[in-house]
Protein backbone atom coordinates (compact mmCIF):
# COMPACT_ATOMS: atom_id res chain seq x y z
CA UNK A 1 0.00 0.00 0.00
CA UNK A 2 1.32 3.26 -1.13
CA UNK A 3 1.81 5.89 1.74
CA UNK A 4 -0.32 9.10 0.61
CA UNK A 5 1.27 12.05 -0.21
CA UNK A 6 1.69 14.71 2.08
CA UNK A 7 -0.33 18.12 1.47
CA UNK A 8 1.83 20.74 -0.08
CA UNK A 9 3.10 23.11 2.08
CA UNK A 10 3.47 27.24 1.94
CA UNK A 11 5.28 28.82 4.97
CA UNK A 12 6.78 31.50 3.54
CA UNK A 13 3.72 33.73 5.10
CA UNK A 14 1.82 34.46 1.74
CA UNK A 15 -0.75 31.58 1.70
CA UNK A 16 -3.67 33.06 1.70
CA UNK A 17 -7.10 31.67 2.05
CA UNK A 18 -11.39 31.86 2.35
CA UNK A 19 -13.11 30.98 5.04
CA UNK A 20 -15.53 27.79 4.26
CA UNK A 21 -17.05 26.94 7.74
CA UNK A 22 -17.30 28.49 11.29
CA UNK A 23 -18.59 26.34 13.84
CA UNK A 24 -18.24 28.69 17.16
CA UNK A 25 -14.11 27.85 17.34
CA UNK A 26 -13.22 25.55 15.04
CA UNK A 27 -12.96 27.32 11.55
CA UNK A 28 -12.48 25.47 8.36
CA UNK A 29 -9.97 27.41 5.42
CA UNK A 30 -9.38 26.73 2.11
CA UNK A 31 -6.11 27.12 0.16
CA UNK A 32 -5.22 27.04 -3.39
CA UNK A 33 -1.64 27.75 -2.90
CA UNK A 34 -0.51 25.43 -0.54
CA UNK A 35 -1.18 24.79 3.15
CA UNK A 36 0.51 26.69 5.94
CA UNK A 37 1.97 24.19 8.29
CA UNK A 38 0.18 22.56 11.54
CA UNK A 39 0.56 24.99 14.48
CA UNK A 40 0.98 27.78 12.46
CA UNK A 41 -1.19 30.81 12.81
CA UNK A 42 -3.40 32.68 10.20
CA UNK A 43 -5.05 35.91 10.84
CA UNK A 44 -8.65 36.88 9.42
CA UNK A 45 -11.06 39.71 10.33
CA UNK A 46 -10.94 43.64 9.92
CA UNK A 47 -7.31 44.42 10.49
CA UNK A 48 -6.40 40.90 10.88
CA UNK A 49 -7.37 41.07 14.99
CA UNK A 50 -8.43 37.49 14.14
CA UNK A 51 -6.08 34.46 15.52
CA UNK A 52 -6.41 30.84 14.48
CA UNK A 53 -3.99 27.41 14.87
CA UNK A 54 -3.80 25.26 12.26
CA UNK A 55 -4.75 21.84 13.92
CA UNK A 56 -5.32 19.28 10.62
CA UNK A 57 -4.82 19.78 7.21
CA UNK A 58 -8.00 17.48 6.08
CA UNK A 59 -6.91 17.41 2.55
CA UNK A 60 -4.53 19.17 0.21
CA UNK A 61 -6.65 22.63 0.19
CA UNK A 62 -8.79 22.59 3.69
CA UNK A 63 -7.02 23.16 6.93
CA UNK A 64 -8.88 22.95 10.42
CA UNK A 65 -7.72 25.68 12.65
CA UNK A 66 -8.58 26.73 16.48
CA UNK A 67 -9.27 29.91 17.37
CA UNK A 68 -7.17 31.87 19.39
CA UNK A 69 -9.30 34.79 19.73
CA UNK A 70 -13.39 35.12 19.49
CA UNK A 71 -14.92 34.50 16.35
CA UNK A 72 -17.54 36.68 16.42
CA UNK A 73 -18.13 37.96 13.13
CA UNK A 74 -16.12 35.97 11.47
CA UNK A 75 -18.06 34.29 7.80
CA UNK A 76 -17.90 31.88 5.16
CA UNK A 77 -16.09 33.41 2.37
CA UNK A 78 -13.65 36.35 4.60
CA UNK A 79 -10.07 36.49 3.64
CA UNK A 80 -7.46 34.31 5.57
CA UNK A 81 -3.76 34.77 5.63
CA UNK A 82 -0.78 32.91 6.98
CA UNK A 83 1.60 34.33 9.16
CA UNK A 84 4.48 31.62 8.24
CA UNK A 85 5.00 30.26 11.73
CA UNK A 86 3.39 29.61 14.68
CA UNK A 87 2.76 32.06 17.70
CA UNK A 88 5.39 34.00 18.90
CA UNK A 89 5.81 35.63 22.61
CA UNK A 90 8.08 39.14 23.26
CA UNK A 91 10.69 38.27 25.36
CA UNK A 92 13.62 40.09 27.19
CA UNK A 93 14.10 42.44 30.40
CA UNK A 94 11.47 44.34 29.30
CA UNK A 95 8.81 41.79 30.76
CA UNK A 96 9.99 42.29 33.85
CA UNK A 97 7.02 43.85 36.30
CA UNK A 98 4.74 43.78 33.25
CA UNK A 99 1.19 41.42 32.78
CA UNK A 100 0.96 39.65 29.56
CA UNK A 101 -1.86 37.48 27.30
CA UNK A 102 -0.84 34.75 25.75
CA UNK A 103 -0.10 36.77 22.50
CA UNK A 104 2.89 38.79 24.93
CA UNK A 105 0.08 42.40 24.62
CA UNK A 106 0.40 43.80 28.48
CA UNK A 107 -2.59 43.60 30.19
CA UNK A 108 -1.52 46.04 33.23
CA UNK A 109 -2.94 48.99 31.43
CA UNK A 110 1.14 49.99 31.00
CA UNK A 111 3.01 51.24 28.55
CA UNK A 112 3.18 49.04 24.91
CA UNK A 113 6.81 47.34 24.59
CA UNK A 114 8.09 49.05 21.80
CA UNK A 115 10.42 46.86 19.47
CA UNK A 116 11.87 43.47 21.27
CA UNK A 117 13.00 40.24 20.52
CA UNK A 118 10.27 37.28 19.84
CA UNK A 119 10.56 33.49 20.48
CA UNK A 120 8.13 31.20 19.24
CA UNK A 121 6.01 29.54 22.27
CA UNK A 122 6.57 26.24 20.46
CA UNK A 123 10.46 25.13 21.18
CA UNK A 124 12.18 21.65 21.69
CA UNK A 125 13.06 21.11 25.41
CA UNK A 126 16.99 21.68 26.18
CA UNK A 127 19.19 18.71 24.97
CA UNK A 128 19.82 15.71 27.53
CA UNK A 129 23.26 16.70 27.29
CA UNK A 130 23.54 20.10 28.62
CA UNK A 131 20.56 19.21 30.96
CA UNK A 132 21.90 18.59 34.40
CA UNK A 133 20.94 16.40 36.81
CA UNK A 134 19.80 18.53 40.43
CA UNK A 135 20.79 17.41 43.74
CA UNK A 136 20.63 20.77 45.33
CA UNK A 137 17.45 21.69 47.58
CA UNK A 138 15.24 24.62 46.78
CA UNK A 139 14.37 26.39 50.07
CA UNK A 140 11.05 28.35 50.58
CA UNK A 141 10.73 28.87 54.36
CA UNK A 142 7.52 26.45 54.63
CA UNK A 143 7.82 24.32 57.45
CA UNK A 144 6.12 21.58 56.06
CA UNK A 145 7.73 21.55 52.60
CA UNK A 146 10.62 22.18 53.56
CA UNK A 147 10.64 19.15 56.34
CA UNK A 148 8.54 16.76 54.54
CA UNK A 149 8.74 17.30 50.45
CA UNK A 150 11.94 19.46 49.74
CA UNK A 151 11.91 21.16 46.62
CA UNK A 152 14.58 20.57 43.81
CA UNK A 153 16.29 23.56 42.51
CA UNK A 154 15.46 23.20 39.15
CA UNK A 155 12.72 20.58 39.66
CA UNK A 156 9.43 19.88 39.30
CA UNK A 157 6.38 20.70 42.20
CA UNK A 158 2.68 20.04 42.12
CA UNK A 159 0.96 21.08 44.70
CA UNK A 160 -2.14 18.90 44.60
CA UNK A 161 -5.77 19.16 45.91
CA UNK A 162 -9.91 20.09 45.14
CA UNK A 163 -11.43 22.91 45.25
CA UNK A 164 -10.70 25.48 48.16
CA UNK A 165 -8.01 23.82 49.79
CA UNK A 166 -5.41 26.59 49.37
CA UNK A 167 -3.35 26.02 45.80
CA UNK A 168 -3.17 29.05 44.96
CA UNK A 169 -2.66 30.97 48.65
CA UNK A 170 0.77 29.21 48.94
CA UNK A 171 1.83 29.70 45.48
CA UNK A 172 1.36 33.35 46.37
CA UNK A 173 3.10 32.87 49.70
CA UNK A 174 5.87 30.79 47.96
CA UNK A 175 6.34 33.92 45.41
CA UNK A 176 6.33 35.90 48.69
CA UNK A 177 9.38 34.15 50.56
CA UNK A 178 11.39 33.85 47.36
CA UNK A 179 12.13 37.76 47.53
CA UNK A 180 15.86 38.06 49.28
CA UNK A 181 16.20 34.12 48.75
CA UNK A 182 15.62 33.84 45.26
CA UNK A 183 17.85 35.87 43.14
CA UNK A 184 16.49 35.29 40.23
CA UNK A 185 13.43 35.62 37.95
CA UNK A 186 9.81 34.64 39.08
CA UNK A 187 7.24 34.51 36.15
CA UNK A 188 3.72 33.63 36.84
CA UNK A 189 1.46 31.74 34.23
CA UNK A 190 -2.34 31.36 35.55
CA UNK A 191 -4.10 29.18 33.25
CA UNK A 192 -7.82 29.58 33.30
CA UNK A 193 -7.66 31.82 36.03
CA UNK A 194 -10.42 34.44 37.62
CA UNK A 195 -9.38 38.19 36.82
CA UNK A 196 -10.46 39.06 40.36
CA UNK A 197 -7.39 36.82 40.94
CA UNK A 198 -4.67 38.38 38.55
CA UNK A 199 -5.63 41.72 39.95
CA UNK A 200 -5.15 40.64 43.35
CA UNK A 201 -1.70 39.26 42.53
CA UNK A 202 -0.68 41.82 40.99
CA UNK A 203 -1.44 44.76 43.34
CA UNK A 204 -0.37 41.77 46.29
CA UNK A 205 2.96 41.77 44.55
CA UNK A 206 3.69 45.36 43.89
CA UNK A 207 2.66 46.05 47.69
CA UNK A 208 4.95 43.55 48.53
CA UNK A 209 7.89 45.25 46.23
CA UNK A 210 8.44 41.95 43.98
CA UNK A 211 6.91 42.70 41.04
CA UNK A 212 10.01 43.88 39.46
CA UNK A 213 11.86 40.93 39.41
CA UNK A 214 8.29 39.47 38.20
CA UNK A 215 6.77 38.79 34.77
CA UNK A 216 3.07 37.49 35.18
CA UNK A 217 1.05 35.99 32.02
CA UNK A 218 -2.39 35.28 32.17
CA UNK A 219 -5.17 33.45 29.72
CA UNK A 220 -8.37 33.85 31.47
CA UNK A 221 -11.37 31.66 32.26
CA UNK A 222 -13.79 33.19 29.65
CA UNK A 223 -11.13 33.07 26.68
CA UNK A 224 -11.54 30.17 24.10
CA UNK A 225 -9.61 26.97 24.76
CA UNK A 226 -6.91 27.45 21.99
CA UNK A 227 -5.90 30.26 23.90
CA UNK A 228 -5.73 28.62 27.50
CA UNK A 229 -3.95 25.48 25.74
CA UNK A 230 -0.99 27.85 24.52
CA UNK A 231 -0.44 30.22 27.43
CA UNK A 232 1.39 27.14 29.66
CA UNK A 233 3.86 27.03 26.35
CA UNK A 234 4.32 30.69 25.90
CA UNK A 235 5.32 31.14 29.42
CA UNK A 236 7.94 28.66 29.18
CA UNK A 237 9.34 30.88 26.02
CA UNK A 238 10.00 33.59 28.42
CA UNK A 239 11.11 31.29 31.06
CA UNK A 240 14.03 29.84 28.94
CA UNK A 241 15.03 33.50 27.70
CA UNK A 242 16.21 33.94 31.02
CA UNK A 243 17.58 30.60 31.99
CA UNK A 244 19.81 30.52 28.20
CA UNK A 245 20.32 34.07 27.14
CA UNK A 246 20.65 36.18 30.55
CA UNK A 247 22.34 32.90 33.01
CA UNK A 248 19.39 33.36 35.81
CA UNK A 249 17.62 30.87 37.68
CA UNK A 250 13.67 31.35 37.07
CA UNK A 251 10.88 29.79 39.36
CA UNK A 252 8.19 29.16 37.28
CA UNK A 253 4.70 29.17 39.20
CA UNK A 254 1.78 27.56 36.78
CA UNK A 255 -1.61 27.84 38.35
CA UNK A 256 -2.79 25.59 37.30
CA UNK A 257 -1.85 22.40 35.49
CA UNK A 258 -5.57 20.94 35.26
CA UNK A 259 -6.96 24.03 33.47
CA UNK A 260 -4.20 23.34 30.71
CA UNK A 261 -5.31 19.70 30.40
CA UNK A 262 -9.05 20.44 30.21
CA UNK A 263 -7.81 23.49 27.31
CA UNK A 264 -6.58 20.29 25.56
CA UNK A 265 -9.45 18.64 26.21
CA UNK A 266 -11.58 20.99 24.79
CA UNK A 267 -9.29 21.82 21.59
CA UNK A 268 -9.53 17.71 21.36
CA UNK A 269 -13.10 17.79 20.94
CA UNK A 270 -13.11 20.06 18.53
CA UNK A 271 -11.36 18.93 16.15
CA UNK A 272 -13.79 15.68 16.07
CA UNK A 273 -11.47 13.16 18.26
CA UNK A 274 -12.53 10.45 20.01
CA UNK A 275 -12.71 10.92 23.75
CA UNK A 276 -10.07 8.86 26.12
CA UNK A 277 -11.08 7.84 29.60
CA UNK A 278 -13.34 10.00 31.50
CA UNK A 279 -13.74 12.18 28.09
CA UNK A 280 -9.63 13.07 28.21
CA UNK A 281 -8.00 13.93 24.98
CA UNK A 282 -6.39 10.65 23.92
CA UNK A 283 -2.86 12.77 23.20
CA UNK A 284 -3.24 13.77 27.15
CA UNK A 285 -0.15 11.81 27.86
CA UNK A 286 1.81 13.28 25.17
CA UNK A 287 0.57 17.14 25.42
CA UNK A 288 1.54 17.49 29.24
CA UNK A 289 5.02 15.38 28.22
CA UNK A 290 5.90 18.18 25.74
CA UNK A 291 5.05 21.16 28.54
CA UNK A 292 6.44 19.57 31.39
CA UNK A 293 9.96 18.19 29.13
CA UNK A 294 10.99 21.38 29.04
CA UNK A 295 11.22 22.59 32.51
CA UNK A 296 14.68 21.66 33.25
CA UNK A 297 18.16 22.55 34.72
CA UNK A 298 20.83 23.51 32.23
CA UNK A 299 24.15 24.74 32.93
CA UNK A 300 23.54 28.13 33.00
CA UNK A 301 20.70 28.31 34.96
CA UNK A 302 17.81 26.48 35.98
CA UNK A 303 13.73 26.65 35.96
CA UNK A 304 11.87 25.41 38.81
CA UNK A 305 8.70 25.10 38.52
CA UNK A 306 5.82 24.53 41.23
CA UNK A 307 2.54 23.85 39.57
CA UNK A 308 -0.73 24.17 41.44
CA UNK A 309 -2.97 20.97 40.19
CA UNK A 310 -6.72 20.93 40.70
CA UNK A 311 -7.64 17.49 41.60
CA UNK A 312 -11.64 16.51 40.54
CA UNK A 313 -13.85 15.84 43.23
CA UNK A 314 -10.57 15.11 45.59
CA UNK A 315 -9.90 11.92 43.04
CA UNK A 316 -6.31 11.26 42.90
CA UNK A 317 -6.85 8.22 40.75
CA UNK A 318 -8.38 11.12 38.00
CA UNK A 319 -6.07 10.51 34.83
CA UNK A 320 -4.86 14.33 34.96
CA UNK A 321 -3.93 13.55 38.23
CA UNK A 322 -1.77 10.61 37.53
CA UNK A 323 -0.37 11.92 34.26
CA UNK A 324 1.06 14.73 36.15
CA UNK A 325 2.59 12.96 39.12
CA UNK A 326 4.93 11.27 36.93
CA UNK A 327 6.49 13.91 35.52
CA UNK A 328 7.36 15.73 39.52
CA UNK A 329 10.24 15.18 41.99
CA UNK A 330 7.97 16.38 44.79
CA UNK A 331 4.33 15.88 45.42
CA UNK A 332 2.56 18.58 47.76
CA UNK A 333 -0.57 16.66 48.61
CA UNK A 334 -3.36 19.20 50.32
CA UNK A 335 -6.17 18.07 52.16
CA UNK A 336 -9.60 19.18 52.89
CA UNK A 337 -9.48 17.29 56.32
CA UNK A 338 -6.88 19.03 57.44
CA UNK A 339 -8.36 22.53 55.79
CA UNK A 340 -11.64 21.43 57.88
CA UNK A 341 -9.83 21.20 61.29
CA UNK A 342 -7.74 24.47 60.35
CA UNK A 343 -4.20 23.48 59.89
CA UNK A 344 -3.06 25.52 57.01
CA UNK A 345 -1.13 25.38 55.08
CA UNK A 346 -3.85 21.84 55.07
CA UNK A 347 -0.80 19.36 53.74
CA UNK A 348 -0.77 16.13 53.99
CA UNK A 349 2.70 14.62 54.89
CA UNK A 350 1.70 11.09 54.80
CA UNK A 351 0.20 11.76 51.47
CA UNK A 352 3.12 14.12 49.97
CA UNK A 353 6.04 13.18 49.51
CA UNK A 354 9.64 14.09 47.88
CA UNK A 355 12.68 12.37 45.24
CA UNK A 356 15.02 14.30 47.25
CA UNK A 357 14.76 13.50 50.62
CA UNK A 358 17.42 11.44 51.02
CA UNK A 359 20.22 11.25 53.46
CA UNK A 360 22.71 11.81 50.24
CA UNK A 361 20.94 15.03 49.17
CA UNK A 362 18.98 16.58 52.19
CA UNK A 363 21.25 14.59 55.18
CA UNK A 364 21.00 12.49 58.06
CA UNK A 365 19.79 14.87 60.53
CA UNK A 366 16.75 15.92 58.29
CA UNK A 367 16.26 12.51 56.78
CA UNK A 368 15.66 10.84 60.18
CA UNK A 369 13.53 13.70 61.24
CA UNK A 370 11.54 13.68 58.13
CA UNK A 371 11.20 9.72 58.68
CA UNK A 372 10.34 10.11 62.80
CA UNK A 373 7.83 12.98 62.24
CA UNK A 374 6.30 10.47 59.34
CA UNK A 375 6.32 7.37 61.34
CA UNK A 376 4.43 9.28 64.41
CA UNK A 377 1.73 10.63 62.56
CA UNK A 378 1.34 7.34 60.88
CA UNK A 379 0.75 6.00 63.74
CA UNK A 380 -1.61 8.47 64.81
CA UNK A 381 -4.12 7.63 62.01
CA UNK A 382 -3.79 4.33 62.71
CA UNK A 383 -4.78 4.65 66.11
CA UNK A 384 -8.01 7.43 65.10
CA UNK A 385 -10.66 4.79 64.46
CA UNK A 386 -10.11 3.02 68.76
CA UNK A 387 -9.93 6.62 69.76
CA UNK A 388 -13.12 7.51 68.01
CA UNK A 389 -14.74 4.56 69.71
CA UNK A 390 -13.20 3.74 72.81
CA UNK A 391 -11.43 7.29 73.98
CA UNK A 392 -7.85 7.90 74.70
CA UNK A 393 -8.20 6.20 77.93
CA UNK A 394 -8.44 3.06 76.76
CA UNK A 395 -4.54 3.24 75.17
CA UNK A 396 -1.89 2.00 76.06
CA UNK A 397 1.00 4.48 77.67
CA UNK A 398 3.26 3.97 75.09
CA UNK A 399 0.06 4.98 72.51
CA UNK A 400 -0.79 7.65 75.02
CA UNK A 401 2.59 9.69 74.27
CA UNK A 402 2.62 8.79 70.19
CA UNK A 403 -1.28 10.80 69.92
CA UNK A 404 0.48 13.38 71.86
CA UNK A 405 3.55 14.17 70.10
CA UNK A 406 1.75 13.55 67.29
CA UNK A 407 -1.19 16.17 67.80
CA UNK A 408 1.33 18.55 69.23
CA UNK A 409 3.63 18.20 65.37
CA UNK A 410 0.18 18.54 63.49
CA UNK A 411 -0.26 22.22 65.28
CA UNK A 412 3.63 22.59 64.95
CA UNK A 413 4.05 22.12 61.39
CA UNK A 414 1.12 25.05 61.01
CA UNK A 415 2.48 28.13 59.55
CA UNK A 416 1.16 31.98 59.31
CA UNK A 417 1.59 33.04 55.71
CA UNK A 418 2.48 36.81 54.99
CA UNK A 419 -0.40 36.94 52.22
CA UNK A 420 -3.32 35.83 55.08
CA UNK A 421 -2.43 38.19 57.76
CA UNK A 422 -5.63 40.67 56.76
CA UNK A 423 -7.37 37.89 57.01
CA UNK A 424 -6.00 35.95 59.90
CA UNK A 425 -4.55 38.61 62.16
CA UNK A 426 -1.30 36.02 62.39
CA UNK A 427 1.84 37.83 61.91
CA UNK A 428 3.51 35.86 58.67
CA UNK A 429 6.36 34.01 59.10
CA UNK A 430 9.46 32.60 57.20
CA UNK A 431 11.22 29.70 59.18
CA UNK A 432 14.57 28.29 58.69
CA UNK A 433 14.82 24.80 57.76
CA UNK A 434 17.11 24.61 61.26
CA UNK A 435 14.46 25.96 63.06
CA UNK A 436 11.80 23.77 61.88
CA UNK A 437 13.89 20.71 62.56
CA UNK A 438 15.11 21.62 65.81
CA UNK A 439 11.46 22.03 66.44
CA UNK A 440 9.98 18.52 65.48
CA UNK A 441 12.84 16.91 67.53
CA UNK A 442 12.24 18.58 70.59
CA UNK A 443 8.90 17.61 70.16
CA UNK A 444 9.15 14.11 68.96
CA UNK A 445 11.79 13.91 72.26
CA UNK A 446 8.49 15.00 74.48
CA UNK A 447 9.94 18.27 75.55
CA UNK A 448 6.87 19.73 75.23
CA UNK A 449 4.39 17.21 76.52
CA UNK A 450 2.91 19.47 79.02
CA UNK A 451 2.83 22.43 77.04
CA UNK A 452 -0.73 23.27 75.87
CA UNK A 453 -1.47 22.70 72.05
CA UNK A 454 -2.79 25.82 70.91
CA UNK A 455 0.84 27.01 72.31
CA UNK A 456 2.30 25.21 69.16
CA UNK A 457 -0.55 26.67 66.43
CA UNK A 458 0.44 28.97 64.28
CA UNK A 459 3.85 30.05 65.22
CA UNK A 460 7.54 30.39 63.61
CA UNK A 461 10.17 28.21 65.81
CA UNK A 462 9.81 26.20 68.73
CA UNK A 463 10.70 29.37 71.06
CA UNK A 464 7.42 30.96 70.59
CA UNK A 465 5.89 28.14 72.52
CA UNK A 466 6.72 29.50 75.75
CA UNK A 467 5.64 33.01 75.12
Amino acid sequence: MKEPLAAPHNDTGTARGTVTAVRGNVVDVRFEDGLPGLTHVIRAGKDNEMALEIMAHLDDHHARAVALTFTQGLAEGDAVVATGGSLRVPVGDELLGRMFNVFGKPIDNGEPLGKVQEWPVLRDPAPLSSQRAGDEVFMTGIKAIDLMTPLERGGKAGLFGGAGVGKTVVIMELINNMVGVHEGVSLFCGIGERCREGEELHREMKEAGVLDSTVMLFAQMNEPPGTRFRAGHAALSMAEYFRDEKKQDVLLLVDNVFRFIQAGMEVSGLMGRLPSRLGYQPTLGTELAEFEERISSTQDGAITSVQAVYVPADDFTDPAAVHTFGHLSSSIVLSRKKASEGLYPAIDPLASGSSMLVPDVVGRKHYDVAREVRATLASYEELKDIIAMLGMEELGRDDQLTVNRARRLERFLTQPFYVTEQFTNYEGKLVKLEDTLDGCARILDDEFRETPESALYMIGSIDEAGR
